[in-house]
């Protein structure tokens, strides 16, 4: 059964349906997490104390509303529209991401969020 966490920005709410992977696994098991947001186009992530190799199965291309980790950065990342990388408006990241969830509801609200922002994770 998959597990849901809960992003907090300011009044900003966001619930997060994680899969079943390993990757999912490893942030849920370091919940709660509290960091500073940056942005990449419509793209916010931020370090998490998650130390993870890239999956065989990452890749770049990505859906509005995916949630994915960034192996280089120890990033947690959401996607919420286009991206520097993008080539039209569906969200791509700067390189390979392990995908391990999706937003529920809509994801487009993040554009609120701003560079520096407290961000936390935490289980729902």
């Amino acid at each position: 059964m998959a597990n849901t966490l809960r992003l907090i920005s300011g009044t900003l709410t966001l619930d997060i349906e994680l899969n079943d992977g390993p990757t999912a696994q490893a942030v849920w098991d370091a919940l709660p997490i509290e960091s500073r947001a940056s942005t990449w186009g419509d793209e916010i992530y931020f370090s998490i104390p998650v130390k993870l190799e890239q999956e065989a199965n990452a890749r770049a291309e990505a859906a509005v509303g995916d949630v994915a980790y960034w192996a280089p950065g120890s990033a947690f990342c959401v996607f919420f529209g286009r991206t520097p990388a993008s080539s039209d408006d569906t969200p791509v990241a700067a390189s390979p991401v392990n995908h391990m969830g999706a937003v529920r509801g809509d994801a487009t609200v993040l554009r609120a969020v701003r560079d520096g922002d407290p961000v936390r994770l935490e289980r729902l």
